[in-house]
């Protein structure tokens, strides 16, 4: 009981303290990213404070990706130019050792799509970052860090388990907010040597800011700017006070 305890404490201190680094170091983030959700997860890293930039062409890429502190392979809208473009910006991520980031979107409605998340997989990114239907159809490394996301999002590593009940259900309602999510863990991938403990905090952080986004939120449309108003805002004390993780 004590350890859980003292984990249930030290797990938001650790999430204010690399809130605090983000805003310190300005990591850039570098998003392959669902096109649908370009817009609110260049948004929402800028008002955290880390820096985006999204180019997915195959030309551009790789000088991007040098640039990066971290990396995003998101398959929302994949294509054939967005597949290269990937392996490019993988191939510079495993050169340069900076985290990157899987998050396989839908790949639960195409087993092609399936097919080369899995193939990804292999290439060992830090972090998975899923739903339960997407999740489940994949085999996951133990290497990485797995998050399945939900009502209550697990963070799993090496056999543990950390799981984050923050959060609101107006987050579900807007196209996007599930991409966020992978961003702004990649951001603190950046600043921070445990990707399991960042993956958490990052995750916290998020569901602390789309509590406070809905308390200011008629429905899904004015959440949307609450939550990135609230990004912006977030403080320490915030998620020490609203904190549930176990």
């Amino acid at each position: 009981m004590s350890v859980a305890v003292n984990f249930s404490v030290e797990m938001p201190r650790l999430a204010v303290s690399m809130l605090e680094r983000v805003r310190k170091q300005t990591p850039r983030v570098h998003c392959l990213m669902n096109t649908v959700a370009q817009k609110l997860v260049a948004d929402g890293l800028s008002a955290l404070g880390a820096i985006p930039s999204m180019t997915s062409s195959s030309d551009e890429v790789q000088d991007f990706a040098r640039k990066a502190d971290a990396l995003v392979v998101n398959l929302g809208t994949l294509d054939k130019q967005r597949r290269e473009a990937i392996g490019l910006a993988v191939d510079i991520a495993t050169a340069r050792g900076i985290p990157w980031l899987l998050d396989p979107a839908h790949c639960d409605y195409s087993l092609l799509r399936a097919r080369f998340a899995q193939d990804l997989l292999k290439r060992q990114p830090a972090v998975l970052r899923a739903n339960a239907a997407e999740y489940a159809l994949l085999t996951v490394p133990e290497h990485l860090v797995a998050v399945e996301t939900g009502v209550v999002d697990r963070i799993s590593f090496a056999g543990r388990t950390v799981s984050v009940a923050n959060g609101d259900p107006l987050i579900a309602k807007v196209t996007g907010t599930g991409c966020l999510s992978g961003a702004v863990i990649a951001a603190f991938l950046a600043v921070d040597d445990d990707p399991h403990m960042a993956t958490a905090a990052a995750m916290l952080a998020l569901g602390v800011a789309a509590e406070k986004a809905a308390l200011r939120a008629s429905g899904p449309g004015s959440f949307e700017p609450a939550l990135l108003d609230a990004l912006a805002a977030l403080e320490g004390g915030e998620i020490l006070e609203r904190a549930k993780v176990t």
